[in-house]
């Protein structure tokens, strides 16, 4: 399997600096800077970064998944809400939301569900945030 790899640049003071952040394959590259993050100035962020790709990494494990139980997506779409809040000690996320809806010919809303919760519980990157609060809110369309 390949390593994936990213970069960031910072030039200055938290609140006065800005950055850039950029993945390696060349596919993105973005700026971010106090007010992207903290004050929702256009921009990027980090935990936009990560939303984006537990977006995709659910979406994935969640096609997979419903192809092995015989139901093969027409389209998976996912937002990932992802909260970053003031702790005692800094700041963390504390909290990503999952809404995703499937068009899946044949597939009940049931064994949907199960498939959807089972995505959340395996994708990689739910994986690797296992210290936040995952909520999934899940829709089959009819």
């Amino acid at each position: 399997m390949p390593t994936s790899n990213a970069q960031a640049k910072w030039e200055g003071t938290l609140q006065k600096g800005k950055g850039t952040m950029s993945v390696g394959s060349g596919a993105f590259e973005g700026a971010y800077s106090y007010a992207t993050r903290f004050e929702d100035a256009p921009g990027t962020n980090p935990e936009e970064l990560i939303g984006a790709a537990h977006a995709g990494c659910f979406s994935m494990a969640l096609s997979m998944l419903l192809e092995k139980a015989g139901h093969p997506p027409r389209e998976i779409r996912t937002k990932a809400d992802v909260k970053l809040e003031q702790v005692d000690d800094g700041f963390a996320i504390t909290h990503i939301r999952l809404q995703t809806e499937a068009d899946v010919p044949g597939m009940n809303a049931d064994d949907f569900q199960e498939q959807a919760e089972a995505a959340k519980n395996g994708c990689p990157v739910s994986k690797a945030l296992a210290g936040v609060t995952i909520d999934l809110k899940a829709n089959l369309q009819k």
